[in-house]
Formats: structure tokens, C-alpha cells, sequence
């Protein structure tokens, strides 16, 4: 029964820190606009994971919007 008590505090602790690194890349593109993935995971200084989690969560909820440069890709608020 513990091991189960452990196990639900770890996936709630990712579950809020996916949501929060969803909540600053919000607030990030809200203030800069369109801007390239690398740019934005580089001034946020999220780690890989998270970075692309809070992306992740961000498209499910339909709010960002991604367009294919020469050499990256961009992504912007709908």
C-alpha cells in the first residue's frame, strides 16, 4: 500500500510540473509571438522533457499553432 502512495505522488508531481511548463510556454508566446521551438525551449530553460510535455499538453488543448521553416519549426498561439 505504500509503494501505491508513492507511486501516485511521483505521477502528481510530473502531472504538475507538465502543467506549469504548459502555463510558461503560454505565457511566453503570449508576450513574444511566433517563435522557434529551440529559441523558446532555450529562453525558458525547460528541460527536453518537460519542454516538449507542455507543448504537448498546450496542442491537446489546441492552442498553439506550428509551421515548418527552411531549417525549424516555429510555434505560435491560435
Amino acid at each position: 500500500m505504500a509503494k501505491a502512495k508513492v507511486k501516485e505522488t511521483i505521477k502528481l508531481g510530473f502531472h504538475e510540473q507538465i502543467i506549469e511548463s504548459a502555463g510558461q510556454i503560454y505565457n511566453y508566446l503570449n508576450t513574444k509571438g511566433e517563435v522557434s521551438i529551440n529559441k523558446m525551449k532555450k529562453d525558458l530553460s525547460l528541460s527536453e522533457n518537460f519542454a516538449e510535455m507542455g507543448l504537448g499538453w498546450l496542442s491537446r488543448e489546441d492552442k498553439l499553432e506550428y509551421t515548418q521553416k527552411a531549417k525549424s519549426v516555429t510555434v505560435k498561439l491560435r
